[in-house]
Formats: structure tokens, C-alpha cells, sequence
């Protein structure tokens, strides 16, 4: 479908315009994709990209600042998404031996046990990008790294 149906819009001011709305709209369209996918599971995007982080620095634990820089959504609250994990049993705590003011985080079994059954959805859920062939991904790709050098990210 297209954008202008998607909308119901039909003119834009001009191409970089319908390109940024096109941008936020399939951004927010995969995201609630995945947020459906994730609901069953009782885990949030947020989370869930808390889980995969942690799973990257497994064994090793990971300060919970650490994570800010990694996730995908950084207006996310870290720490109230790890004390989440915690709760759920899929995160532990662990003494950071450097700093005892720091909080390290690192996977549990469960987390671990978790994404591994959610790693088959989610190749699920990626195959909605199957509809790009792998050159016009790698060029969607970079034409959004592009777009990020471009730009200031701060409010």
C-alpha cells in the first residue's frame, strides 16, 4: 500500500516531506508489529531490546548505562526496564567489583532461554522485510545511516 492510501493524504509540500512521514509511519507500523509479537510473552519492545543486549555481553554483566548507549529507543528508562527483567526473572543483578555505586546486569538462564525461542519469531516477524530484495535492504540501510549523519539527534 502506499502512503498517500495509508494516510489518506494525497499531496505533500514536497518529496522530502512525504518521505519523512512515509519514514515514521513504517516506523511506527513495524514497531507495533513487533509489539504484537512480543505481547504474548509479556515483554515490551524496550524490554525485549534490554534482553538482547544483555545476551551480546553474555557472560560478562553490563552497567545499566552501558545498555543506554546500545538501545534503540534511548528515551527509554533503563533502569526501570532492567528492575522489570529483574522481577520477571529473566536479568540478574550482579556486584560490580569496579564501582559499588554501579549496578551490573546480566542474563539469566530464563532470559536466555527466552530469546531463544523468541529468535524463531522474530526471523518471522524480519520476513515482512522479504518484500525488499537484499540490495534494496543493504541501500534502505544505508540511505537511513545517511540520513542520521545529517542530522542532530538532541531535542
Amino acid at each position: 500500500m502506499s502512503i498517500e492510501t495509508d494516510i489518506k493524504q494525497s499531496k505533500f509540500r514536497n518529496p522530502h516531506h512525504k518521505a519523512a512521514l512515509n519514514l515514521l509511519f513504517t516506523a511506527n507500523w513495524l514497531s507495533n508489529s513487533q509489539a504484537c509479537l512480543l505481547k504474548p510473552y509479556d515483554l515490551t519492545p524496550q524490554q525485549y531490546n534490554v534482553l538482547r543486549i544483555l545476551r551480546g555481553q553474555y557472560p560478562n554483566p553490563i552497567r545499566v548505562n552501558d545498555i543506554i548507549e546500545r538501545m534503540l529507543d534511548r528515551m527509554s528508562n533503563a533502569s526501570r526496564l532492567v528492575d522489570k527483567l529483574l522481577l520477571k526473572g529473566l536479568a540478574q543483578r550482579t556486584e560490580c567489583l569496579h564501582d559499588r555505586r554501579a549496578v551490573d546486569v546480566v542474563i539469566s538462564e530464563a532470559g536466555l532461554n527466552l530469546l531463544a525461542e523468541l529468535d524463531n519469531l522474530q526471523d518471522h516477524w524480519e520476513n515482512k522485510l522479504q518484500q525488499l530484495s537484499g540490495e534494496e535492504a543493504a541501500l534502505l540501510s544505508d540511505l537511513l545511516d545517511k540520513l542520521r549523519s545529517t542530522s542532530e539527534t538532541s531535542c
